[in-house]
C-alpha cells in the first residue's frame, strides 16, 4: 500500500512514520513538500528512526505533486501555508487589534483559513484528477473548515482527523477508572469546538459521577483548564480549545513565535535526537498560556493523531469496522446543523467510508456557538473560493471573538498587507 504525505517536510511527520514501523500495510511512503530543505531534514530523521525496523516502508521524497500522487492509495494532507512565520503574523496582528489570535480560533483562524483554503481546494482538484480512488485524510488546520472545502471536490473520500477529542476521552476514562475501549463517548460539535456530553458504560452514563467529584475532575487537563465549578455548570466536558471562548480575556496566545524559533534550530541541524527533544518541549508547552504550572506526564499523551490516522486507514483498506471521532459531512447525524456541513462526531468507518452516528441535539448554548462559528467557516470558504472581500469581512465580523465590523475591516486590511497569499481578495 502506498501513502503520500502532502506537507512531508512537516515537523510531525516522524510521528506518522513511527506508527508505520509497527505495521506492514504501508510499503511505500512518499513525502511531498514545496521546501526541499525541510524534506531532506525529515528524510534524515526517518532514516535514523527506521534503522533495524524490518517493516519500515520505503521512503521517497519529491517536490513534484504529480509524482507524489502517482498510484497512491492514501493521501495525508498536512500542509501549512505560510509556514510558522504566517502563524506568528496571524497571532501578532490579532493582538495588535485587541482580539485573540490563536492559530485556529478567532481572527487568527480566519486568516489561516483564508490562506489555506485556496491551496487545499487546488490539492483536492488535483487529487480528484490524478488519484480519484485514493482516500484523503486531512490533518491541515483549520481542520473542519479545510475538510469541508475539500469535500466539495472529493465528496466522502476526504475525512478530517484531530487528536483533541481522542485525548479528552482517554483522560476522562482514566479519571473515571474505566477502560476507554468499553465505553461510549457522546462527543459532538465542530473541530476545536466540541463537548463530551456523556460517557456510557453498560447503558449507564457515568459522567455525572465525575462531575460530582472535584478532585477527580481537576486531576486531568480539561478539569485544570476550566475548573470543576464551570464544568458542573455546563454539565459536560468541553474540548480544550473552548477555553479561548469561555476565558478570552485570560488568554494571550503567542505560540507561533516560540515554535518558529524552536523548529528553526531543529531544521538547521536535523537528527532523530534533536527532533525528539524538540517534540517533547513542544508538547510540554502546549497551551501553556491557559494554565499554571507544568503539564502532567499523563496529559502529555494526547490523542495520538498518527494512531487515529492509522486506525482510519486500516478500517478503509481492510474493511475492519471501527468507530472514530472524525470531521465529516453531517448528513442527518447532528440536529440543527446543515447536512452538507462538516461536523466532528463519532463515525462508523468501514471499507465504504465513514458513516456519522446519529447524535442527540446540542444544548442551546452549544448549538448557538456552533451555528455562529459554522457561519464564519462558510464565509471564509466563500471568500477563499470566490475572492470576495465582503465575505472575508463578514467572516471576521461575525466571529464571537471579534464581533465588530470596524475591527473586522482593520483586521482584513492588516492581514492582506502582511500575507501575499491574500492578494486574491478584491
Amino acid at each position: 500500500m502506498r501513502l503520500a504525505i502532502l506537507g512531508g517536510g512537516g515537523f510531525r511527520v516522524p510521528l506518522v512514520h513511527r506508527a508505520l514501523l509497527t505495521g506492514g500495510d504501508v510499503t511505500e511512503l512518499v513525502l511531498h513538500d514545496v521546501d526541499a530543505g525541510r524534506l531532506a531534514a525529515v528524510e534524515r530523521v526517518l532514516a535514523e528512526q527506521a534503522a533495524g525496523a524490518p517493516a519500515a516502508p520505503r521512503v521517497r521524497t519529491t517536490t513534484d505533486l504529480a509524482t507524489a500522487l502517482s498510484d497512491v492509495d492514501f493521501v495525508f494532507s498536512a500542509v501549512r501555508v505560510g509556514g510558522l512565520r504566517g502563524r506568528q503574523l496571524d497571532e501578532r496582528i490579532a493582538h495588535e487589534h485587541g482580539v485573540l489570535g490563536q492559530e485556529t480560533v478567532g481572527a487568527g483562524g480566519i486568516a489561516y483559513g483564508l490562506r489555506t483554503v485556496p491551496v487545499a481546494v487546488a490539492l483536492a482538484r488535483t487529487i480528484a484528477e490524478l488519484a480519484p480512488r485514493a482516500w484523503v485524510i486531512n490533518f491541515t488546520n483549520p481542520a473542519g473548515m479545510v475538510t469541508e472545502a475539500m469535500s466539495a471536490h472529493l465528496g466522502g473520500r476526504v475525512l478530517g482527523i484531530c487528536d483533541s477529542p481522542v485525548g479528552l476521552c482517554r483522560r476522562v476514562a482514566r479519571a473515571l477508572g474505566i477502560d476507554a475501549a468499553t465505553a461510549w463517548f457522546d462527543y459532538a460539535g465542530l473541530n476545536h469546538l466540541g463537548w463530551l456530553r456523556a460517557v456510557r458504560v453498560g447503558g449507564e452514563d457515568v459522567l455525572p459521577r465525575l462531575l460530582a467529584d472535584t478532585d477527580a475532575l481537576e486531576s486531568f487537563e480539561e478539569g485544570k483548564l476550566f475548573g470543576a465549578a464551570w464544568l458542573r455548570a455546563l454539565g459536560s466536558i468541553p474540548n480544550e480549545y473552548l477555553h479561548y471562548y469561555y476565558f478570552p480575556h485570560e488568554n494571550a496566545e503567542s505560540r507561533g513565535a516560540f515554535l518558529l524559533e524552536q523548529q528553526r534550530g531543529f531544521y538547521a541541524e536535523p537528527s532523530l535526537a534533536s527532533w525528539e527533544r524538540t517534540r517533547l518541549e513542544r508538547e510540554a508547552t502546549y497551551m501553556a498560556e491557559t494554565r499554571e504550572g507544568e503539564r502532567d506526564a499523563e496529559d502529555l499523551d494526547g490523542g495520538g493523531y498518527e494512531k487515529v490516522a492509522l486506525a482510519l486507514m486500516r478500517a478503509l483498506a481492510r474493511g475492519e469496522r471501527t468507530t472514530l471521532i472524525l470531521n465529516f459531512r453531517n448528513g442527518s447525524a447532528l440536529p440543527g446543523v446543515p447536512g452538507d456541513a462538516v461536523v466532528e462526531v463519532p463515525c462508523v468507518v468501514d471499507a465504504n467510508g465513514a458513516h456519522p452516528i446519529a447524535a442527540e441535539p446540542l444544548a442551546d448554548h452549544a448549538l448557538g456557538l456552533v451555528t455562529a462559528v459554522k457561519a464564519v467557516e462558510r464565509a471564509t470558504i466563500e471568500a477563499a473560493t470566490t475572492g470576495s472581500r465582503d465575505a472575508a469581512v463578514r467572516a471576521f465580523a461575525l466571529h464571537p471573538l471579534v464581533g465588530s465590523v470596524p475591527v473586522a475591516r482593520r483586521l482584513l486590511d492588516a492581514y492582506a498587507a502582511a500575507h501575499p497569499e491574500l492578494s486574491y481578495l478584491a
